[in-house]
């Protein structure tokens, strides 16, 4: 057999030669020098391990890729958690999470405007007034009607107008009645929480109760203008499976968001609302009896 990495040393055995060239086994014996030494340049390195008897080049042990892997213990480093991420993660004997809330304390007792409206077994858990800017109509109307009406009553008494003067005092104590029964109109208008129910009471002299039973909203959502994303209020709005509904839209109404959880969690989760309401009253016992 002639040499295949030299000339063909016969032109007319070109064909015998290139046969032996194709077919001549790749060398997979192992250098005895150095590590980084090979038998030619970008030649691959080989995991440690006995020969190839198998002819397939590695043991079981780097056919699996065992041999390749980094050694765990030597490598893991366990991750960076603070205290705060911890609080969210940590939970008491019954389940319940022993971080931050994302809702306010619930009061204990209703108003004497609210309780009138409450069956003895539904369990109250909130009223709520509706956001202050519900009044930045009526009052910038009485302002506007102060200082007009002030400097026209000025003007006409400087005239020597006394009739015209005692219409516009007349104007200006009309317009100030209707700024303080909206102010009256909005303390006396609630938007009432319990576990059975919404509801909203508003009116001062005609009183309207308004109602949904929480197991008939199909949907309840809450929308917020760039102005009440601002000032912290939202429109609530409810569906039923009913088709006449008493109670759909509320405006105006504070912090939407907790009490859009509020909500939620009293329809979704009621066992988790009275295990926190149990626990904050065996607290509050102790918290006395200490």
């Amino acid at each position: 057999m002639g040499n295949p990495s030299g000339p063909p040393p016969d032109p007319d055995d070109a064909e015998r030669w290139r046969r032996e060239r194709d077919t001549e086994p790749i060398p997979r014996a192992r250098p005895d020098g150095p590590e980084d030494a090979s038998p030619y340049p970008g030649a691959p390195s080989y995991p440690d391990g006995p020969p190839y008897p198998d002819g397939a080049g590695y043991d079981d042990e780097s056919r699996s890729g065992r041999s390749w892997e980094r050694d765990p213990e030597a490598e893991y480093r366990p991750p960076e958690i603070s205290e705060e991420e911890l609080a969210g993660l940590r939970v008491d004997a019954s389940g319940m999470p022993l971080g931050p809330r994302r809702v306010l304390p619930l009061e204990d007792e209703p108003t004497a405007l609210v309780a009138r409206y409450l069956f003895p077994t539904e369990r109250y858990r909130g009223e709520w007034k509706r956001h202050k800017v519900y009044l930045a109509t009526p009052i910038l109307i009485g302002l506007a009607a102060t200082f007009v009406l002030g400097y026209l009553s000025g003007f006409l008494a400087g005239q020597q107008i006394a009739g015209l003067t005692t219409v516009a005092v007349l104007i200006w104590l009309g317009v100030m009645g209707y700024v303080a029964w909206k102010v009256a109109d909005w303390f006396f208008d609630r938007f009432i929480l319990t576990n059975k129910r919404v509801m909203v009471v508003n009116g001062i002299i005609t009183r309207r109760v308004a109602m949904m039973p929480l197991a008939r909203v199909t949907d309840m959502k809450y929308e917020q203008s760039p102005l009440g994303r601002t000032l912290n209020y939202g429109t609530f709005v409810l569906e039923s499976a009913g088709q006449d509904q008493a109670l759909r839209e509320v405006k105006y109404l504070p912090n939407p968001n907790e009490l859009y959880l509020r909500v939620v969690e009293e329809m979704y989760e009621p066992q988790a609302v009275e295990a926190r309401l149990g626990k904050e009253a065996d607290e509050a016992k102790a918290d006395d009896g200490a």
